[in-house]
């Protein structure tokens, strides 16, 4: 079956001050993508506005949400959501979780993005994006009935973890990769969780800035590119991915956005064929 895209250029949920590049960075990719499989969300222009969420621009970010879980239905399995910030993954791993019982995920990212409203010190969505996923968060963008287990998550990368992310890893049977130097440590992670359908999300920072320019917020001693495809080339073999997400481009214009695209490229040839 051809792959079906579904790009976000949502800034909104962005932690950094180059938040609204992150659309850039998304539109950037769909040029790449094929027409004729490649669907478009309208992200509004306006921030939006809080409302006693503790999110900033939530009623925004609801109403995009809203729209991609709309799309990400109708695009069937297997749909690859482009943002944006990782917010766009919330609601797209509520629809795979809806079609697949004890649905594992596989979050790579150089942060947790753990954070609740309450614990966030920036009141960015794509911080607390997989707290939303596990169904803790502000109501309408956090997943209820569709949560994911934290026992059935997988968080790779990560390397820039906050304390209060850090008591929740702590405290909960959440699996941590920091630094995956083999696609057999995220492999075995899965099959202990004896995982059969694995929705895949990769935030671009989880890869070395010294192979991937067009980060807000990069962090050093990152994944290589080669182990990333690598891992989930033997996700593909091995286990029935049923949904994806890629997010996190920040590129500083569009001729440095021309210099990444082709790591992005190898990204999605690694989740389509």
């Amino acid at each position: 079956m051809a792959s079906r895209f579904l790009v976000v250029p949502q800034w909104q949920g962005g932690t950094s001050a180059r938040a609204m590049s992150l659309a850039d960075g998304a539109l950037a990719i769909r040029d790449d993508l094929p027409s004729s499989a490649t669907t478009v969300i309208d992200v509004p222009v306006e921030a939006g506005e809080e409302l006693g969420t503790g999110v900033k621009r939530y009623s925004a970010l609801r109403r995009i949400g809203e729209a991609i879980a709309l799309e990400a239905t109708a695009a069937g399995p297997g749909v690859i959501v482009i943002g944006g910030d990782c917010g766009v993954a919330i609601p797209a791993i509520g629809v795979a979780a809806g079609r697949s019982a004890g649905l594992a995920v596989v979050w790579f990212d150089a942060h947790a993005d753990l954070h609740s409203p309450e614990s966030s010190p920036s009141g960015a969505l794509g911080g607390m994006s997989l707290r939303a996923v596990l169904g803790e968060g502000a109501d309408g963008i956090a997943l209820t009935e569709t949560a994911v287990a934290i026992d059935r998550v997988v968080l790779a990368g990560a390397r820039a973890i906050d304390e209060a992310e850090q008591q929740l890893i702590d405290e909960t049977p959440l699996t941590v990769i920091p630094r995956p130097e083999s696609a057999e440590a995220v492999l075995d992670a899965l099959r202990a969780m004896d995982a059969t359908d694995v929705y895949v999300h990769v935030d671009l920072d989880v890869l070395d800035p010294a192979e991937f320019a067009g980060l807000a917020d990069p962090v050093p001693f990152g994944v290589e590119l080669s182990t990333l495809t690598a891992t989930i080339s033997g996700l593909r073999a091995e286990f029935s991915v049923v949904g994806s997400s890629i997010s996190g481009f920040s590129p500083a214009s569009p001729e440095a956005a021309a210099d990444d695209l082709s790591a992005i490229l190898r990204i999605i040839s690694a989740l389509t064929r």
